[in-house]
């Protein structure tokens, strides 16, 4: 589906995972284009001309985007770091509210099960467990996920270290990524606009206090907490 250049958009990004998914959907969370692809090791290099790509191929100018939306994690260091870099920077330089989504609670969202528990890697033998609403559970390697009777295990880029059925409901809920990510951005969004418009204020962003969730860290590297400070200046 093809924008009318016009309409207002929000824009979602994800480079949580072995896959890049962008999408773009309605202010009130219904997804109408997602692009997928590897994601390689050239994330810094292709993520912004591809996301331009694909807004033209959707007809949207970046004028008319009234929000965007980043996935979160759990992931690895690079992607995510450059992930959510480059959705702040679109977010400041266009001076539009910034709302981070879980990954994890994302794919949950489109896994299309109940009681679904995700399993993610964790490095090159740990593996990581996410319920939703629920900190997430470290699986050390040579161990088993701890799933209760009513669970239903996915998993995601996971090839050999997890059951078929479980890898090919990872597939299926990364394939709904993009339009879980716009649903829930949107309900976010829609509801710091609301606390705004009840302050008389302009809509808060989490431009300054997003971080994202590593699933480990380079050696030497500290999570960071602080908030980053960003000019006002939006010209």
């Amino acid at each position: 589906m093809t924008h009318d250049g016009r309409r207002r958009a929000i824009l979602a990004i994800d480079t949580a995972t072995t896959r890049v998914v962008i999408a773009t959907g309605s202010p009130d969370g219904r997804a109408d284009g997602v692009s997928t692809w590897p994601a390689g090791y050239r994330h810094g290099e292709t993520l912004l001309p591809s996301i331009g790509r694909f807004l033209g191929e959707q007809n949207i100018r970046r004028s008319r985007l009234a929000g965007i939306v980043v996935g979160t994690g759990p992931g690895a260091f690079t992607g995510l770091r450059v992930g959510i870099a480059t959705a702040k920077g679109l977010a400041h330089g266009l001076g539009v509210p910034l709302v981070g989504v879980s990954t994890g609670e994302a794919l949950l969202a489109a896994a299309g099960v109940d009681d679904a528990v995700l399993l993610l890697p964790a490095g090159p033998s740990d593996r990581l467990a996410v319920r939703a609403g629920s900190p997430a559970v470290p699986v050390p390697a040579g161990s088993e996920p701890d799933i209760e009777s009513h669970e239903t295990l996915v998993a995601l880029d996971l090839e050999d270290r997890a059951p078929p059925d479980a890898i090919e409901r990872g597939e299926h809920a990364r394939d709904g990524l993009g339009q879980a990510l716009i649903r829930l951005g949107a309900a976010k969004l829609a509801a710091i606009a609301a606390a705004g418009d009840a302050q008389g204020d302009r809509p808060a962003s989490e431009l300054e206090t997003l971080v994202p969730d590593y699933v480990t860290l380079p050696r030497g590297v500290r999570a960071a907490s602080e908030v980053v400070e960003w000019s006002r200046d939006h010209r």
